[in-house]
């Protein structure tokens, strides 16, 4: 039976550095933070010494539900190479009576040591105005790309992903991408999501792990795909799996598996899927104020067509 990582983390991130360590950060139940750890090991995560690198502000357009954070470290050729930890934030109540109104938003730092570093908080502008959260970023073919969730004009449901291209750490060009949004019988339970995007490139393929659903036992894990040539920005060159790749396993007790993000190994001879879920399903209240999402790692298997085959989350 697989144990959790690490308790009461949600929207877990674990990025493998070039330096050999790894950098953990996630939400936080309080909702109020950003806090980072590093461990020359995944296990060492555990115990890792935790830095609280920004706090929200008592009022004002980022003071609010602090989620879903991500720590890259970006390196676009002509700029300096430079950490940025992606996250989302809703404006304060006064300002915003509708508790959903997320903007996008990143810490940035030139800095060697983002345990150590100076950041500085800018807004990133996805070209649309609604709510939008679960940025991610990715490399490919010496292009830089910017893919997350955001509600969309005309499109009925709470979020879809987009992608678009980078010329800067926190700046997109050009128009969004829509890549996807729920339509399955499975992505629109309690609400219609698609959201908290993870790349993951191998066999010749581009893999884009998302989450659907509310975020109580219905929430699980789909997947996109397109050929490692093909244009990113055609949405006619990704392909979607119309079943889900990971969901609860009511016969070990894990519950709502999601917001995944991908690591590696420490020898590096293995993908790790990073993701949350809870132990119970008999939830008191709004699931959003229910601490326990605990962060889990399995291992990710790949079958003979070179695809991903994630188990059930309850498998090591």
């Amino acid at each position: 039976m697989i144990k959790p990582l690490i308790e009461q983390r949600a929207d877990p991130y674990i990025y493998k550095h070039t330096d050999g360590n790894y950098y953990f950060i996630a939400s936080v139940p309080e909702y109020d933070r950003l806090e980072l750890r590093r461990a020359s090991t995944i296990a060492g995560l555990v115990d890792a010494e935790k830095i609280t690198v920004w706090t929200k502000p008592d009022s004002g357009p980022y003071s609010d539900l602090i989620w879903a954070p991500e720590i890259h470290h970006v390196h676009i050729e002509g700029q300096q190479p430079t950490w940025a930890i992606y996250f989302a934030a809703a404006p304060s109540r006064e300002i915003k009576h509708d508790l959903f109104q997320h903007r996008m938003y990143a810490l940035t730092t030139t800095d060697a040591d983002p345990m150590q570093a100076e950041w500085s908080l800018q807004q990133v502008d996805s070209g649309i105005d609604s709510f939008c959260l679960d940025a991610t970023v990715f490399t490919h073919q010496g292009k830089h790309y910017y893919l997350w969730a955001q509600k969309g004009p005309d499109i009925p449901g709470n979020s879809n992903l987009y992608i678009a291209e980078m010329d800067s750490p926190t700046t997109i060009v050009g128009e969004p991408v829509l890549l996807t949004k729920p339509e399955y019988d499975w992505e629109v339970i309690g609400f219609l999501v698609n959201e908290g995007p993870a790349v993951i490139k191998k066999n010749g393929r581009i893999f884009i792990g998302y989450s659907a659903s509310a975020t109580n036992h219905n929430y699980c894990m789909g997947l996109l795909w397109a050929d490692e040539n093909a244009d990113l920005l055609n949405p006619a060159s990704w392909e979607k799996s119309p079943v889900p790749v990971l969901q609860s396993c009511y016969e070990r007790g894990i519950y709502g598996p999601g917001h995944n993000s991908f690591t590696v190994s420490e020898d590096g001879s293995e993908d790790i899927l990073v993701f949350h879920a809870r132990t119970y399903t008999e939830i008191v209240g709004d699931p959003l104020w229910d601490p326990n999402r605990h962060t889990f790692v399995k291992t990710i298997c790949w079958n003979h067509e070179g695809f991903p085959e994630f188990g059930k989350p309850s498998e090591p």
